[in-house]
């Protein structure tokens, strides 16, 4: 396949024409001449911007996918105008919505007010950080749920999400599935980890023979198939049969607190007030030994670890963990496994060298700054660590990796980088700009780790009308993507 017409370096006038052949680049023209495309497929650059594909490092893909049909609550303000827009939507079967942030209700989300406004409807509110849900009565009836006030968090929202989607048909996920991982390539995605609490490698599999998806999938798996996962034998890396070469395995995901939303990310200070039901300082959900042991399970059978880590305790506990088992590994007790921290949204200044010494990789999704930004100034006020500190973590050379933890926040790496080198979204100033990122490491985050595209690199390829460092804060997020190549397949091409 030949892509004519793109601007590959943004130092060097004129076009250059790129060659790919299988998965991988392997000849790009001087600027201004052109390759030979005698008996090749032929993809129009339109003289955009070629850029290493766009990587979203942490999604939920059923879950967002879904998402994109349900009841879109993001813009309450209280659990009353929660109700009053599921009472608007005019849906009485059943009703299921998404996007709340309870952080900051003086009054929290209660069973008896679905049911007041919905009597006997079966209705599921998810929040917008997939950490709690709320749930009618008539519905918990109809699931065999016992629970006081109908609002779960944190495990036991994550189980009920999975018995929810079970109650959907696979054939239906799998279409809403598929379709979503289409929308994902018109925005310039090549590649995602999909973090879906669910058995990925059998669920992409079963997609995969439907039809190959539009992006590449790292499928992680999580404890409840981690023993299964290596007693198969399956690793870090490794293809899953049958796909074409478009999903592979990917690391074991484990929860060490909640979020902070909910007020149960793990905090070393206390939050401000009892809002969290006397966990002032959030919810460690596993110790450091369990942390441990299942890091040691996972790396027994070469794979890799991610952890989910919000405050500054969870980080501080869960780099301690990957220290007792980086130990092991480098006596040869165990095999050398790479390990994640997803979100470290808050992070203490002493800890920030220890990512880049343990080489831990930083998991960030810089759209949740902005919207998060009015929270942290409440609920986070004057502490010492540092809240979203992407800058300081890069300074000490630590690895970002960008994702958008769809359904949390759209998944545009566009937004993304956006946000990360400007600080704001809207008309208010940057916030704490001394964590803004520079635009080339922005990028490279978004890319996957690359800056360029060079011959020998990997098809995954994203063409942009033009270069991102002549663009506004708010062109670059609507920038068109020309087109889209994922392992060397044309998965998006505009009109």
């Amino acid at each position: 396949m030949l892509l004519q017409r793109v601007r590959v370096d943004p130092a060097r006038e004129g076009l250059s024409d790129v060659r790919v052949d299988g998965d991988r680049v392997t000849e790009i023209s001087a600027p201004g001449e052109r390759l030979s495309a005698a008996g090749e497929d032929v993809v129009d650059g339109a003289g955009g911007v070629l850029l290493p594909g766009f990587v979203d490092a942490h999604v939920h893909m059923a879950q967002w996918s879904m998402a994109r049909s349900r009841i879109d609550v993001g813009d309450a303000t209280s659990a009353v105008d929660v109700v009053d827009l599921l009472v608007a939507s005019g849906e009485r079967s059943a009703v299921r919505a998404h996007g709340y942030r309870a952080a900051l209700w003086s009054t929290p989300p209660h069973k008896d007010m679905l049911e007041a406004a919905l009597p006997g409807v079966h209705v599921a509110v998810t929040s917008m950080d997939l950490h709690s849900v709320w749930l009618s009565p008539s519905l918990m009836d109809a699931l065999g749920v016992v629970h006081p006030t109908g609002y779960l968090r944190d495990h036991d929202a994550i189980a009920m999400l999975a018995v929810l989607d079970a109650r959907v048909d696979d054939a239906e996920v799998d279409r809403q599935v598929l379709d979503g991982a289409d929308e994902l390539a018109r925005r310039g995605i090549t590649e995602i980890l999909d973090f879906e609490y669910d058995d990925n490698w059998s669920s992409w599999a079963r997609r995969a023979a439907r039809r190959l998806p539009a992006v590449r999938v790292t499928a992680s798996t999580w404890s409840t198939w981690l023993e299964h996962c290596v007693a198969a034998g399956r690793r870090t890396g490794e293809p899953v049969p049958d796909t074409a070469g478009t999903v592979r395995m990917g690391p074991l995901k484990i929860m060490a607190d909640g979020s902070l939303n909910t007020r149960t990310a793990c905090c070393h200070d206390p939050y401000p007030d009892d809002g969290a039901g006397g966990e002032s300082h959030g919810l460690l959900l596993v110790d450091e030994p369990e942390l441990v042991r299942l890091m040691t399970v996972a790396a027994s059978g070469s794979i890799a670890s991610a952890v989910h880590a919000i405050g500054d305790r969870a980080n501080t506990v869960v780099l301690d963990a990957v220290a007792a088992v980086r130990a092991r590994m480098r006596t040869g007790e165990l095999p050398t496994v790479g390990a994640r921290i997803e979100h470290a949204q808050q992070v203490r200044p002493a800890d920030l060298a220890r990512f880049a010494e343990l080489g831990v990789v930083a998991s960030v999704q810089p759209q949740h700054a902005m919207s998060d930004r009015d929270v942290v100034d409440v609920l986070w006020a004057g502490r010492a660590s540092r809240a979203y500190p992407y800058r300081s973590l890069q300074r000490q050379g630590v690895t970002l990796q960008f994702g958008s933890d769809a359904p949390v926040s759209p998944p545009d790496p566009r937004a993304a980088v956006a946000d990360a080198v400007h600080r704001t979204d809207d008309d208010r100033p940057p916030w704490e700009p001394d964590e803004a990122l520079p635009l080339s490491a922005a990028l490279r985050s978004a890319c996957g780790g690359r800056d360029a595209v060079t011959v020998g690199s990997a098809a995954d390829l994203t063409v942009l009308a033009q270069w991102p460092h002549l663009l506004s804060n708010a062109d670059l997020r609507s920038v068109p993507v020309l087109a889209t190549i994922s392992g060397g397949r044309v998965t998006h091409l505009s009109a």
